[in-house]
């Protein structure tokens, strides 16, 4: 199962509206893995293991199960199928995936979580059960849950996950007095960020930072980076506020009001995670609205020793000590010279 969650990892940001999951069958004579010779599967059809996987497409593609049986081919019968999100068992763009496992002759089925989409939601287990296929659920359950967090919390809300991006200064500075920002943190971090916006569906920023940085906001790692966008991939570029002639993140959607209402509105379109990355009126919006489900702050080893540098977030903080907002760091990772730390709300 955690093999599959690797592997789904891989197609994160490529698959909307649809999840990223992973799939392996693993044909009946393979047990423990010594190799695809030893049990006559010709090695080009299966990885060293002599397991098939699949990964889901993007939209209208087969889902990652349908990909493995098809890898697999009379391999399948009498396989274990591992999948990382329950199978579907309704039609959408392709036929469901229970109907592609019960021909297969697939023997048994592990499953990372169930699918708490209106239309799965338990029916996929029980489609396969019915057909006397052995169905176990929750193995590495919560790695899977880790991973398609966004995809859960979409199903289950209505809206985007949102990931609030951060960067400052060890004192909690983001720009000099004079406004320069550009770099405070190093090029490792820069890389990462753009392997988030890889990773999301959509960047979300204010109309001001619109117009004091001009951000592109697009995905620029080289052709051959696992994490590389071409031109049509791209994550949609969502700015809070009106867009000034002429500004680099056009092609973009202009979005005003509630929040709430923004996010339900860019969930209706699709988007699983939104990345939002600025600026501080923008970040303190959402912080005190309690709407980032994940902050992931890159902390540069600098000070700029006083009180006149921008801070992290524009607006009224917490009254007094008892009200500070207190998270969970998740992770905290150095990337170059800088800190990369992500941290989780607090459990309501």
């Amino acid at each position: 199962m955690l093999r599959a969650v690797s592997q789904a990892e891989a197609v994160r940001g490529l698959t909307s509206p649809n999840p990223w999951v992973g799939a392996i069958v693993v044909p009946p004579t393979v047990g423990e893995p010594t190799g695809p010779e030893v049990r006559g599967i010709p090695e080009e059809e299966a990885d060293p293991s002599g397991w098939f996987s699949g990964v889901t497409a993007p939209p209208g593609g087969p889902h990652a199960e349908v990909a493995a049986l098809a890898r697999a081919g009379d391999h399948a019968e009498l396989s274990t199928l591992y999948v990382t999100l329950e199978p579907c068992a309704h039609h959408g763009r392709t036929p469901p995936c229970t109907e592609a496992i019960i021909a297969a002759g697939v023997r048994r089925v592990v499953i990372g979580t169930v699918d708490p989409d209106d239309q799965v939601a338990g029916r996929g287990i029980a489609a396969l059960r019915r057909a006397g296929i052995d169905v176990e659920v929750g193995v590495a359950g919560e790695a899977v849950a880790q991973q398609l967090a966004a995809y859960l919390h979409h199903r289950r809300t209505g809206r985007p996950w949102v990931v609030l991006k951060l960067a400052s200064t060890l004192d909690g500075r983001t720009a000099a007095p004079d406004g320069t920002s550009r770099w405070i943190t190093g090029e490792a971090a820069r890389i990462d960020v753009h392997r988030l916006r890889a990773r999301s569906d959509a960047v979300l920023v204010g109309a001001g930072t619109v117009r004091a940085d001009d951000p592109a906001l697009t995905v620029r790692l080289p052709a051959g980076d696992p994490d590389h966008r071409s031109a049509d991939q791209q994550p949609r570029r969502v700015v809070l506020g009106r867009i000034p002639p002429g500004a680099a993140v056009r092609p973009a959607l202009e979005v005003s009001g509630n929040l709430e209402g923004i996010l339900t509105d860019l969930g209706g379109q699709g988007i699983l995670q939104l990345l939002v990355e600025g600026g501080a009126n923008v970040a303190h919006a959402f912080h005190v609205a309690g709407l980032v489900d994940r902050y992931v702050l890159y902390l540069a080893p600098a000070l700029f020793g006083g009180d006149d540098a921008r801070p992290l977030f524009s607006g009224p903080g917490a009254p007094t000590l008892a009200e500070v907002w207190r998270g969970t760091i998740r992770s905290a990772t150095s990337l170059g010279d800088d800190l990369r730390v992500e941290l989780a709300p607090p459990v309501t």
